[in-house]
């Protein structure tokens, strides 16, 4: 299932869910977790995060490298970049953590792995449909909670299972009849009509629920007891609308598979450039974007002292720089790579002043989207070896340890400051020079 701004929802999931398990319960061994708890002590996030991408990183093999969804992420990266959402969403941590508490001493039953096992299944199951819905909220501008992320997962599912019994009619004559609400007489033409996930209707997805204890032998999602769905049992309105939004979007993003997505990100740093020209009333000069990333002129405002205090990563703990190449080397960069990288920036750099409280990681996704990922004024410390351009969305997300709808939302944000600051300057400059 494709839904704006989500990266979960596809058929790489599974892979995902099963690589995070496995690296999962060889850190846990190693590190003995049974008698951690049994001690007392929380196993440490940073601790269980940094064993943990470092498994990932080892993993090679079709499970690790697979597609794990649509936009050409594979299951290892999307493993690596959840890991690190886990940081930021810790509560997930601490909800694991007393899971495995009101467990007991599980870790001396001969089960012990599947229990382990279960419980980080649970705990990344529920970040990732937290992932994606705040991913959902930023591509499309809607509210989505984690549980409705839930329920558009379930109706894809009830489409697909539907889609199933359509095309096995013969053998399914009878549940085919009770979700279409009529005696079959021949070849239902509804198998010929629905092509796709928006052409299921609604009450077809109810009497099939209503269908699955009778021929499954189990009560389908919107007949539980559970009050999840329960709203949706007598909305067939939403459902509807629903299941027309998730193939509305499928049938979208499947048209624009086959574009090249730098070219849209070129189209618009051309016209964020002549913009910017435009505004500081200046003709355009041969290498005009050796200006953003240089000292500007004097009619800028003077570089800052030399005690004006560092960006971020410049002054960096012991622990942050060894999480720091953690992350580097789970995207295969060098390992010193933010610290090397950030001291190759100009000082007197006019974005760079203009953007000294960001991140090096959303400084370079402003970099790359304004002036394309392989430009020749990069210093090469900003380069990734294997391309000689600057890292990719996807490692510079990993890199800040935040997923790729949040990476773009505050590399927007940061852009939008620099027109800002462009228009706050150029007003400046034209009240001295009317002076």
């Amino acid at each position: 299932m494709r839904l704006p701004g989500t990266r979960y929802q596809e058929h790489g999931w599974e892979q995902v869910r099963k690589l995070l398990g496995q690296c999962s319960l060889q850190v846990f061994k190693q590190a003995a977790a049974g008698q951690l708890l049994a001690g007392g002590a929380e196993p440490l996030l940073d601790w269980y995060t940094e064993a943990v991408s470092a498994g990932l990183r080892r993993a090679r093999g079709a499970r690790a490298d697979a597609a794990g969804n649509s936009y050409g992420e594979s299951v290892a990266e999307l493993a690596l970049s959840l890991l690190y959402e886990l940081q930021a969403q810790p509560g997930y941590w601490d909800s694991f953590v007393a899971a495995l508490e009101r467990a007991g001493a599980f870790w001396l039953d001969a089960g012990a792995d599947g229990i382990l096992r279960k419980k980080v299944n649970d705990m990344y199951a529920g970040l990732r449909d937290k992932v994606d819905s705040d991913g959902y909220q930023v591509a499309s501008g809607r509210a989505c909670s984690p549980n409705k992320i839930y329920t558009y997962r379930m109706l894809d599912t009830a489409y697909h299972e539907i889609a199933a019994l359509f095309a096995g009619w013969h053998q399914h004559g009878e549940q085919v009849a009770a979700i279409l609400g009529r005696p079959l007489q021949g070849v239902p033409i509804e198998t010929r009509q629905m092509k796709s996930v928006a052409g299921c209707k609604p009450e077809w997805v109810i009497r099939w629920s209503e269908t699955l204890e009778r021929f499954g032998g189990a009560p389908g999602p919107l007949h539980t007891r559970s009050k999840r769905f329960a709203s949706l049992k007598n909305n067939p309105a939403t459902i509807g609308a629903m299941l027309a939004e998730i193939g509305d979007y499928e049938e979208l993003s499947a048209n624009l598979d086959g574009a090249d997505d730098w070219q849209g990100d070129a189209g618009e740093a051309t016209l964020w450039l002549e913009d910017y020209w435009r505004v500081m009333g200046e003709p355009e000069p041969d290498g005009a974007e050796d200006r953003i990333l240089a000292a500007e002129p004097e009619e800028f405002e003077a570089a800052p002292e030399e005690d004006e205090p560092a960006p971020p990563e410049a002054a960096a703990s012991p622990e942050r720089a060894a999480r720091d190449e953690a992350a580097a080397a789970g995207v295969s960069l060098p390992l010193r790579y933010i610290e090397l990288a950030g001291a190759a920036q100009d000082a007197g750099s006019w974005a760079l002043r203009m953007l000294k409280e960001e991140s090096l990681p959303i400084r370079l996704a402003v970099y790359q989207k304004i002036l394309g990922g392989a430009d020749d004024t990069y210093p090469d410390a900003w380069r990734d070896p294997a391309t000689g351009a600057l890292p990719t969305l996807q490692q510079l997300a990993a890199l800040e340890r935040i997923s790729m709808p949040t990476l773009r939302k505050r590399r927007n944000q940061a852009i939008a400051r620099l027109q800002a600051a462009n228009v706050a300057e150029n007003a400046a400059t034209n009240s001295r020079r009317t002076m």
